[in-house]
């Protein structure tokens, strides 16, 4: 029985030792096999080896280089992305990594290889419906009975106000815990809306309703309506009332709070960044590294081009969930 556990465990490190450039966005000139159709879930950690990061317009887009080599998706497909500002800010993820490339916290890098791979192969229609079904259950429709509702109505009743005003529909709270009843019209307006999208933005859209598992909060993201802060402390209403009242576990509620934070920034950023009605790709700013950048960048073969206002989501999505497990690292 002991040999046979000794086999699997060694069995498992060799699994966890294999090379995982496939999962994630590679480099090089080789192919790499072809992936079952599921959503990517990017390795751990690799070393950093390239030094300088920069940016080429080629026929189909803007592609990033990694030293003298192009970056490519995990199914092989050269790495190219629609827009300059894009490409900086995803350039900007890569540059920003120090000796260990830390995928898990390269959003934007995940979220422009599910655009161009499309591993689950869902077209628009479905994205559109994976984002209306959390119509049923968002986080904001069900007010807690006793001593959350007062803090929920006062919260959550303005954002459910202005997405009825700002879109023209009903929606309502409920305290009961199947939600309101949405009604057709409501569905039909947010679906014709979201089909405004090109299919990038959406993936960022349905990315941002998953990890604040709202609709509406959502929305109110994307339309500037709320801040990332304040979309996500909406969406963990119930959770910080919990905390202020019980406690706060040392490091896991702060690294689960930033990781989401930076998560619905990466989201957010995204969708501005693909929309084909934003401005942001004719702001120009030149800036050799975000805001707030503790360190200075190893490599500034690229000029910054993006909004000011996207630069501070852009400080959140690269900077923050890495500065912090680091520190939870070493403490």
């Amino acid at each position: 029985m002991w040999r046979s556990c000794l086999r699997l465990l060694d069995g498992g490190r060799r699994l966890l030792t294999r090379p995982r450039g496939g999962l994630t966005a590679s480099v090089g000139p080789g192919p790499t096999p072809p992936f079952p159709a599921r959503a990517y879930v990017p390795p751990t950690e690799r070393k950093r080896f390239y030094q300088n990061v920069s940016i080429t317009q080629g026929e189909g887009g803007f592609e990033i280089n990694l030293d003298h080599r192009k970056l490519k998706t995990p199914q092989a497909k050269l790495f190219t992305v629609p827009s300059e500002a894009l490409a900086t800010a995803v350039a900007t993820e890569w540059d920003s990594q120090q000796d260990t490339i830390k995928f898990y916290t390269m959003h934007l890098t995940t979220l422009c290889n599910t655009s161009l791979d499309n591993p689950t192969q869902r077209n628009k229609d479905q994205l559109i419906q994976a984002a209306v079904k959390f119509l049923d259950t968002d986080t904001i429709w069900v007010e807690e009975p006793e001593t959350l509702v007062e803090l929920q109505k006062n919260e959550w009743d303005p954002i459910i106000e202005w997405a009825e005003e700002r879109y023209g529909v009903e929606i309502g709270s409920s305290t009961s815990m199947m939600g309101p009843c949405i009604p057709t019209r409501t569905r039909e307006v947010l679906i014709s809306h979201l089909a405004s999208y090109n299919m990038w933005a959406l993936q960022g859209i349905e990315f941002v309703v998953t990890q604040l598992k709202s609709m509406v909060l959502t929305l109110g993201l994307i339309g500037l309506r709320l801040t990332v802060e304040q979309a996500v402390l909406l969406s963990r209403l119930e959770e910080e009332y919990q905390i202020q009242k019980w406690g706060n576990i040392e490091w896991a509620h702060d690294y689960e709070l930033q990781e989401l934070r930076a998560r619905t920034a990466a989201g957010t950023l995204f969708v501005h960044l693909c929309s084909e009605s934003t401005t942001v790709k004719h702001k120009l700013l030149q800036e050799s590294k975000a805001q707030g950048c503790a360190e200075p960048s190893r490599s500034s073969s690229y000029s910054w081009r993006v909004d000011g206002d996207l630069q501070e989501l852009l400080v959140v999505v690269v900077l923050q969930v890495p500065a912090l497990s680091h520190r939870a690292a070493v403490s």
